[in-house]
């Protein structure tokens, strides 16, 4: 059982298409426990790239780690553990659990429920003089509430849909080293609403990996509609550890 002294810090990585301010709710409650919370921005440059960052932010942590991830998150959660040495348990929140090998692609492009595909648009950034652009994708502003935040305020979703930030290409391609949920216990909840990364590949990514499943009504964005649900598996998670 974890005593004040060795409460881990609990990081929060944000997924694709958002920041790091759709754990704004969850943090007020995780906060309101006592608990330390890191919420970096995560680049959404690659999983390669992006799990080495989220690795640095991890590292320069003191103690132990529940590292808790969103959406696209998730394959970060899965791909950092040889990075790290501190992460103590993971959470997915309507995340992918990628087993080693895997890529977003292999697990994602399964779904039956996901209508995300339709929603993306294409756009293109400099990668530097020389070299060719790369592809990223947003979403259609107008169809963020179906896909991605049926649940949530219109109001909010609406800041939400004008304020994505763009995922490159590269995220859904690069392979998943040696799954870190091997080695340290892994709850995932699964958003039984979720049309974005579809309820349907969570769960089944979730049940490959054989962690413990919460399910939980609700959008892909369930930690914005339903910060306490999300926070109470988390701070069950913390309390574990």
């Amino acid at each position: 059982m974890t005593t004040t002294a060795t409460k881990p810090t609990i990081v929060l990585v944000h997924g694709a298409f958002a920041d790091a301010s759709t754990w704004n709710g969850v943090i007020e409650l995780l906060l309101a426990q006592g608990y330390n919370v890191v919420a970096p921005a995560n680049p959404l440059r690659g999983l390669t790239s992006d799990s080495a960052y989220i690795a640095s932010v991890i590292n320069q942590i003191d103690g132990p780690v529940l590292l808790v991830g969103h959406s696209y998150a998730g394959a970060i959660l899965s791909n950092v553990g040889s990075m790290t040495k501190n992460v103590a348990g993971l959470v997915y929140v309507a995340a992918f659990v990628l087993n080693e090998g895997q890529t977003l692609n292999d697990v994602g492009g399964k779904s039956k429920d996901s209508i995300l595909g339709p929603a993306l648009i294409e756009t293109r950034y400099p990668k530097g003089p020389g070299v060719e652009d790369g592809r990223e994708y947003i979403m259609k502003v107008d169809q963020v509430r179906e896909v991605f935040a049926a649940d949530v305020p219109k109001l909010l979703v609406k800041f939400m849909a004008v304020t994505q930030r763009p995922i490159a290409d590269l995220a859904f391609g690069e392979v998943c080293g040696p799954a870190t949920w091997k080695n340290v216990p892994a709850w995932a909840i699964v958003a039984t609403e979720d049309k974005a990364a579809g309820a349907d590949a969570i769960r089944a990514s979730a049940q490959q990996a054989d962690i413990k499943i919460i399910e939980v009504e609700g959008s892909h964005a369930i930690m914005v509609s339903k910060p306490r649900e999300v926070a109470t598996v988390i701070l069950r998670a913390a309390e574990s550890l």
